[in-house]
């Protein structure tokens, strides 16, 4: 993308939190949206490419690099790369030991795959916030785009549609165990009986019902809300030092500053996320009596 001077502090502002979008437009049928305003007017029919690229590359880096330590795993002294890959291991087995009191050997992989996405994608937000949409805006011009007309957001957790995306898939393996482990008649009773007994049915499922449907909403909303205000002060910081691929030496510092502070944020989102899957499946095994 351009500096600011090219662009008005608005038009700056929402470049950067304009998804790079394709979709069935009603008007100018299938294709990449040139404004926020088109990408909205597209709806369901509509995905953003930079959140599916980003969020899968990084999944799969992840794969891969645990993949390739697992495989050169020696029983003698460990290398850097597998002690920090058996750190991990055991500050997610830690938690899963303190969180969930169930038997299922799915929730451990789980919680370490959910831990270590969710921080490879908010990890995004350290790189300069105007160097990877600057670069790839100028490799579109090559094939006749408008810079100003082409978008990237390089952080798949400032996007609601993956974070709910994801709470959305816990949200359905809670549902799943909740039936499996307590049958069709002990998860409606758990809604329905709850917590005034059967003469409180209408309102055990009221309060049971908000309580459900709260968890996963709860779980996008907080990882989403957390790094999009992220992204914002590091998009503000920008734009108050001219924006652009090169700060001044002010901006420089106070984007240094913000991003040291902003590595406690992404790795407590990562791991509130992380836990909050394992206290929701935990709840889904137990049965109530």
């Amino acid at each position: 993308m351009a500096a600011t001077e090219t662009l008005t502090a608005e038009q700056y502002i929402q470049h950067h939190l304009t998804n790079l979008t394709f979709g069935l437009h009603p008007e100018h049928g299938l294709g990449l949206a040139h404004n926020s305003a088109e990408a909205a007017e597209m709806g369901f029919w509509a995905i953003n490419l930079d959140t599916m690229f980003f969020s899968i590359l990084l999944g799969g880096l992840f794969l891969w690099f645990f993949k390739g330590v697992a495989e050169r795993v020696s029983a003698g002294v460990p290398g850097a790369a597998q002690n920090f890959v058996e750190w991990i291991v055991d500050f997610v087995e830690d938690n899963v030991r303190g969180s969930f009191s169930g038997k299922n050997p799915m929730v451990a992989p789980l919680a370490l795959t959910i831990f270590a996405w969710v921080f490879l994608m908010n990890l995004m937000d350290l790189l300069p916030v105007d160097l990877v949409p600057y670069l790839f805006g100028h490799f579109m011009a090559l094939f006749g785009a408008d810079p100003h007309h082409v978008y990237l957001k390089i952080v798949p957790t400032t996007d609601p549609n993956a974070t709910f995306g994801m709470a959305l898939m816990v949200f359905l393996m809670v549902l799943y165990y909740s039936v499996k482990m307590k049958g069709v008649g002990g998860f409606l009773g758990e809604l329905t009986l709850q917590p005034f007994g059967k003469w409180g049915m209408p309102a055990n499922l009221v309060l049971e019902g908000i309580s459900l449907i709260s968890k996963p909403i709860s779980l996008a909303l907080r990882l989403f809300g957390n790094m999009y205000a992220g992204e914002m002060i590091f998009i503000l910081i920008a734009l108050l030092y001219g924006g652009g691929v090169v700060l001044n030496a002010t901006g420089g510092v106070l984007q240094f500053v913000w991003a040291v502070f902003h590595i406690l944020i992404i790795t407590l989102q990562a791991f509130i996320f992380m836990v909050l899957t394992i206290v929701y499946l935990d709840m889904a095994h137990q049965e109530h009596h």
